[in-house]
C-alpha cells in the first residue's frame, strides 16, 4: 500500500462511509471508491463489508488499521515537521510523564521553557508505568518521565530529580500535625491508598509490611489525582507523591511527610539508541530546576 492508499483506507475506516471519507480529505466520491477498491484488489481480501448504513470493517481491515494508524501518526508528524520549518518554527519535543508529573512540574516548565525557546513546539502526553517501553519502542513519544525504569529493556536513562511519599488529608481530620508522620500513628484511620499502584505502591507496601503496620483501607486508587479527590471528598486520608499533593493544595487540604522518609528516583527514560537532543537536554536541566522547587 502506498501513502494515498493508507490515507483514504484510514479515512473511510475513521469515518464509516465514503461521502464522510471524501469531504474529510477533500477529495471527490468517485476518487475515494476507486482508490479503496484498488486496494481491496491489491490486499486480494475485502476490508468492508457494504451495507445501506454504510461500511463495516471487516476482519482483516481491524487488524491492518492498528499498523496504518501508526503510519498515519508519523505522516502527521512529518507534515508538522515540514510546517514548522515554513513558519520558521524550530523543534518538536515529545515527552511523556506520569499524570502526577502532568498536574504541576511539567506544565510549569514548559511555560518556562517556552519564554526562551518561542520557536520550540511540545506533544505531551500522560502514561502510565507499563506503557513506557511501548510507548517509546512505537516513537510514540521521545522520553518518558518516571519513577521506574524498564527492566531488561534496551533503554537509558538520567535521573533528574527526587521525590517523596506524603500522607494527604483534610486540616479537621488531623489537627495540629507533626512535621513528619510515622505510619504507626495512622493506624486505624480510613485510608485510600496506592499499594496496587506500580513501584511507588511496591516501596509502601514494604515499609508497611517491614513495621508490621496494617491500614485501614477503604479504597485503593491507581491514579494518584482520584486519590486526591477522594480526599478532597471527604472518604478519607491518601498516601500519594508530594507532586501530586502539591498540585492538589486548596484550603482545608495539608500533607505532611513520612518518617522515616520513602523516596524515590524521578527518570527520563529514552531509548539506547535515540538519546535527547540538544533542545531536549536543556529542557530536561529546566524540569529538574522545577522538579527541585517543589
Amino acid at each position: 500500500m502506498n501513502l494515498r492508499q493508507i490515507e483514504i483506507f484510514h479515512a473511510v475506516y475513521l469515518h464509516g462511509t465514503v461521502s464522510a471519507a471524501a469531504r474529510a480529505l477533500n477529495v471527490s466520491q468517485p476518487a475515494v471508491t476507486k482508490v479503496l477498491r484498488h486496494t481491496e484488489r491489491l490486499i486480494g481480501l475485502p476490508l468492508f463489508e457494504r451495507t445501506n448504513n454504510g461500511l463495516i470493517p471487516t476482519q482483516d481491515a481491524r487488524i491492518l488499521f492498528a499498523e496504518v494508524s501508526d503510519i498515519q501518526d508519523r505522516v502527521r508528524s512529518l507534515k508538522q515537521a515540514a510546517q514548522n520549518m515554513r513558519n520558521g518554527r524550530g523543534a518538536m519535543l515529545r515527552f511523556s510523564a506520569l499524570p502526577s508529573l502532568g498536574l504541576g512540574a511539567i506544565p510549569e516548565a514548559v511555560s518556562r521553557f517556552l519564554r526562551s525557546h518561542e520557536d520550540i513546539m511540545f506533544d505531551l502526553q500522560t502514561l502510565h508505568h507499563d506503557e513506557i517501553v511501548r510507548k517509546l519502542y512505537e516513537r510514540e513519544t521521545d522520553i518518558a518521565i518516571s519513577f521506574e525504569v524498564p527492566i531488561s529493556a534496551p533503554v537509558a536513562h538520567q535521573v533528574i530529580g527526587e521525590g517523596e511519599l506524603v500522607i494527604l488529608y483534610r486540616e479537621d481530620d488531623l489537627p495540629a500535625a507533626p512535621a513528619r508522620l510515622h505510619l504507626e500513628e495512622l493506624r486505624n484511620r480510613k485510608f485510600i491508598t496506592p499499594i496496587k499502584s506500580g513501584p511507588i505502591g511496591v516501596m509502601l507496601s514494604n515499609e508497611l509490611s517491614r513495621l508490621d503496620v496494617e491500614l485501614e483501607e477503604v479504597v485503593s486508587a491507581r491514579t494518584y489525582y482520584i486519590a486526591a479527590a477522594l480526599v478532597r471528598a471527604g472518604v478519607g486520608m491518601a498516601i500519594v507523591d508530594n507532586f501530586t499533593a502539591h498540585a492538589a493544595a486548596a484550603p482545608g487540604l495539608s500533607s505532611r511527610p513520612l518518617q522515616p522518609a520513602i523516596t524515590f528516583d524521578i527518570n527520563a527514560v529514552y531509548l539506547q539508541n535515540r538519546p535527547p537532543s540538544k533542545t531536549a537536554s536543556e529542557f530536561l536541566d529546566l524540569l529538574s530546576t522545577v522538579i527541585d522547587s517543589l
